[in-house]
């Protein structure tokens, strides 16, 4: 009798239709759209009266956010120019610039002024980088504080002080404030109105007494 042979192997397919391989052209063609696509980003440059609307929107976040801690900047050399000139010069007056002072000072801290913690946040609009304003826009916060802060904290201690010669030491230490508020101030406003000249926009930048 013949013997039985068994049949031949044949692999089960493992899906009921065959898989169909993506193109390599499609994959290369895919590749060089994500190309060109990165390209015109990267070669899209901001027009100079997109840059000079975002100058504006520059100038008017900044001015805002630093304006209360300057105007008590300015309050408080006020009151004490006002007392050692003689033209107000009684206890309530001086009490009252103390005050003026106190206050000033704890107003231009981020903790107690959310305008000033608004300015720590700010984001400087990329169309702006090459105007060095994300730099200035530090050196603000840091003539908030600790500079008019410090300043305006030596105000306070001019005028509370007891006795000639701690008002003497006070007054010093006020000066050597005053120069390094100054200093900061005339560094702000150089960059800013250079890029205010730059773009030719007409808003200005923000007022910094001292």
């Amino acid at each position: 009798m013949p013997t039985e042979t068994d049949a031949p192997y044949v692999p089960i397919r493992s899906t009921a239709w065959p898989q169909r391989r993506v193109p390599r052209s499609l994959y290369l063609a895919a590749a060089g759209f994500l190309a060109v696509a990165v390209a015109v980003a990267l070669v899209h440059k901001p027009s100079a009266s997109e840059k000079a609307s975002d100058l504006r929107g520059f100038l008017t976040e900044v001015t805002t956010d630093i304006e209360s801690c300057a105007a008590g900047v300015g309050e408080s050399l006020t009151a004490l120019r006002q007392v050692q000139s003689g033209a107000s010069d009684t206890a309530t007056d001086v009490s009252d610039g103390i005050n003026v002072a106190e206050y000033g000072a704890a107003n231009c801290e981020p903790a107690t002024n959310e305008q000033i913690d608004d300015l720590e946040n700010y984001q400087v609009p990329e169309s702006l980088f090459s105007y060095r304003l994300v730099g200035v826009v530090s050196a603000l916060v840091n003539w908030a504080v600790p500079d008019a802060e410090r300043v305006q904290t030596d105000v306070a201690n001019v005028l509370a002080a007891p006795t000639p010669q701690a008002r003497s030491a006070a007054e010093s230490q006020l000066t050597a404030a005053l120069v390094v508020l100054n200093k900061q101030r005339s560094e702000i406003d150089s960059v800013i109105n250079a890029a205010i000249r730059d773009l030719k926009v007409h808003e200005s930048g923000p007022r910094l007494p001292g």
